[in-house]
């Protein structure tokens, strides 16, 4: 989770407890049932978050796990190819040291 989503998650639990408290404490009950809805609140507020940053966290985990297979996959690739260049490039310098030598060799005869 960014920072900023954080952020965003924080504020709206703490708009949501502070609102069902404010709901609870205008209510027209006893303090004893008050008291019980508040702790009721509470412990749903509780749930509901640690339901959501389990999912975060899945959802971080996964989209993680993807970012980094994709990394790897790309990292592959780009080894691969330049696997190939390195080949193409010391062929290509075999040539060309090929062609110094049969020159060298012409030069040394006259």
């Amino acid at each position: 989770m960014t920072d900023n989503s954080g952020n965003v998650l924080l504020a709206l639990l703490t708009g949501a407890a502070i609102g069902a408290g404010i709901g609870i404490l205008y209510a027209p009950d006893e303090g004893i049932k008050t008291r019980k809805k508040i702790k009721r609140k509470a412990l749903d507020a509780k749930e509901d978050l640690t339901e959501r940053i389990v999912h975060a966290k899945e959802e971080l985990t996964k989209t993680a796990n993807e970012k980094k297979e994709a990394f790897e996959q790309k990292l592959e690739d780009t080894i691969s190819t330049m696997s190939y260049k390195a080949d193409d490039i010391i062929v290509t310098l075999e040539r060309k040291l090929e062609e110094l030598r049969k020159k060298n060799a012409e030069l040394q005869k006259t």
